[in-house]
């Protein structure tokens, strides 16, 4: 980023959460700059993000998405979005509410952790800048970006290296 962080707008509906959680998707792997001059024609594309409406959209919608040079034209953020919009409706009435979700894991690390199991294309990056957008408490940008992550990653790798079948000698 430029050095500036971005707004902090608490949101006031599901429609805000699902946007805010939409924003990392559609940015990974994609220069933030470009992601945030299209915002507005994205917003309008998924009708602003209403999450009821999202999550019914279906192969129709997908391919007039996928047509569409106001957006990017990802199948697979798109597809990500709606399964998304899907998880945010389950874990509103689940929790009695998005907000009571988002409290419910003790801490940034349990929510972060959360937030990459129940949400498509949101890694630690993206949970961090979703949970600092929407006003949540977040370790300061500096310490965080400065953590070392690539031991947890490293780990990942190593336990599937462990978790493959090993080699039988015919002995």
């Amino acid at each position: 980023m430029d050095g500036k962080p971005p707004p902090r707008r608490k949101p006031q509906d599901l429609a805000g959460y699902l946007e805010a959680l939409s924003r990392p998707v559609f940015r990974a792997g994609m220069n933030w700059r470009v992601i945030d001059a299209k915002w507005d024609d994205i917003r309008d594309a998924f009708a602003g993000f209403d999450p009821q409406t999202v999550a019914e959209f279906g192969p129709r919608e997908i391919e007039r998405l996928l047509a569409d040079p106001r957006v990017v034209r990802s199948k697979a953020k798109i597809e990500a979005t709606i399964d998304n919009a899907q998880a945010l409706l389950e874990l509103d009435s689940e929790h009695g509410g998005f907000a009571r979700y988002l409290r419910s894991h003790g801490g940034f690390e349990g929510t972060v952790g959360d937030l990459k199991r129940q949400f498509r294309f949101i890694g630690d990056s993206g949970a961090y800048h979703f949970l600092y957008g929407i006003g949540q408490p977040v370790p300061p940008h500096e310490e965080w970006f400065a953590a070392d992550r690539r031991p947890a990653r490293q780990s990942r790798r190593e336990a599937r290296e462990l978790c493959k079948p090993a080699a039988t000698s015919g002995a």
